[in-house]
C-alpha cells in the first residue's frame, strides 16, 4: 500500500510484492497490459489489488510464452486463455519442428564437413514445406506416365504416395535421404530414365491387363531367382535355363533384357534407398534377384 494511506500502489510497490522489476512492470504498463487505475498528483502511475491479481496473470501468459498481443486480448476479454493456448500450442507445434529440422541439418553438415552452397542447399530443400513436396514428387510422377494409359496403375499410385515428406523428429540420415532425393527426381537425366522405365511397362501391358500384373511378375522374379541363388546357380548355366523358361515362357528375350536394363539399375535402385531411409524402414529391393536374370540373360542374348 502507498504510503499516502490511499489504498494505491506504485511500480515500486508492485514491484516488491511480485518480485518483478521495475522496468519490466513498467514496460507492460507502457504497452497497455498493464493499465494503471489512476494517477497521483505528481503524475506517477499508481495500482490497486486488481493489478497485482492481473500483473501474475500476465506473468504466468509470458512466462509461457504468449506475446503482449495475445496477453492483451485475454485481459480484455477478447479471447479466453484456454483459446490462446491452444493457438499457441500450434504455433510452438511448427516452432518445434522447425527446431528439429535445424537441429537435424546442422548435424548433417557438421558430419559430411560441408561447404557454404551445400549448407544453403540443404537448408533450402529441408525446410520446403510438405505441399511443396508433394508437389515435385507429382510432378515427377506426371512426367513419367504422361500419355502412357495402359501402364500400371498400381505402380502409379505407389509413385504418387511415395513418402516424400521429413519426418517431424528428422535424423541427420534422413535429411541427407530428402535432399539427395530431392535432386535425384528434379533431375532430367533420372527423368528420362524413370520415363523409359514406364513406357516399357506400359508397352509390356496390353489393354485390359489387370493391376498390379507388374508387382506380380516382380514377386514372380524374385521367387524363382531367389530360389536359384540361394542353390547357388550359376546364371550361365544349363540349370538357369529351367529358371528363365518358368519365368518367361517364349517371350522376347533381348525384349525383356532391354527393359529390365531400364528399370534396374544403380539409379533406380539408389532412389528406392532413399525412400525407405526417409519412411524409416528397410528396403528390400532385391536387385540382386534381378541382377541374376540379367546376367541369365546376357549369358544366353550376347551368346
Amino acid at each position: 500500500m502507498n504510503d499516502d494511506g490511499t489504498g494505491f500502489l506504485t511500480i515500486g510497490d508492485l514491484a516488491r510484492a511480485t518480485g518483478l522489476t521495475v522496468r519490466t512492470i513498467r514496460y507492460w504498463s507502457d504497452e497497455g497490459a498493464l493499465p494503471p487505475v489512476t494517477r497521483s498528483t505528481g503524475g506517477y502511475r499508481l495500482y490497486d489489488a486488481t493489478s497485482v491479481a492481473r500483473l501474475d496473470l500476465i506473468r504466468t501468459l509470458r512466462e509461457l510464452g504468449l506475446g503482449l498481443a495475445d496477453v492483451r486480448q485475454v485481459l480484455a476479454g477478447e479471447r479466453t486463455v484456454a483459446e490462446v493456448a491452444a493457438a499457441h500450442v500450434v504455433a510452438l507445434d511448427a516452432q518445434i519442428r522447425s527446431l528439429k529440422v535445424t537441429r537435424a541439418v546442422l548435424s548433417s553438415v557438421a558430419r559430411r564437413g560441408s561447404s557454404a552452397e551445400e549448407t544453403t542447399l540443404m537448408n533450402r530443400l529441408a525446410r520446403l514445406s510438405a505441399t511443396e513436396r508433394r508437389r515435385i514428387m507429382e510432378e515427377f510422377v506426371e512426367e513419367m506416365f504422361h500419355g502412357l494409359d495402359t501402364a500400371d496403375p498400381e505402380i502409379r499410385t505407389r509413385m504418387r504416395d511415395s513418402a516424400m515428406n521429413l519426418p517431424d523428429d528428422p535424423t541427420p540420415e534422413q535429411v541427407d535421404a530428402w535432399v539427395e532425393l530431392a535432386e535425384l527426381v528434379q533431375d532430367p537425366e533420372f527423368r528420362a530414365q524413370m520415363r523409359r522405365a514406364a513406357e516399357f511397362n506400359a508397352a509390356d501391358r496390353g489393354q485390359g491387363a489387370p493391376p498390379g500384373a507388374s508387382m506380380w511378375f516382380a514377386r514372380r522374379l524374385v521367387q524363382l531367382a531367389g530360389g536359384a541363388r540361394e542353390k547357388g546357380i550359376d546364371p550361365a548355366s544349363p540349370e538357369a535355363e529351367t529358371v528363365l523358361r518358368e519365368l518367361l515362357g517364349d517371350t522376347d528375350r533381348d525384349k525383356v533384357l532391354e527393359r529390365m536394363l531400364a528399370s534396374h539399375n544403380p539409379r533406380l535402385a539408389r532412389y528406392r534407398r532413399l525412400l525407405g531411409v526417409l519412411k524409416g524402414t528397410p528396403v528390400f529391393d532385391h536387385e540382386e534377384d534381378f541382377g541374376w536374370v540379367v546376367a541369365a540373360l546376357r549369358a544366353r542374348t550376347d551368346g
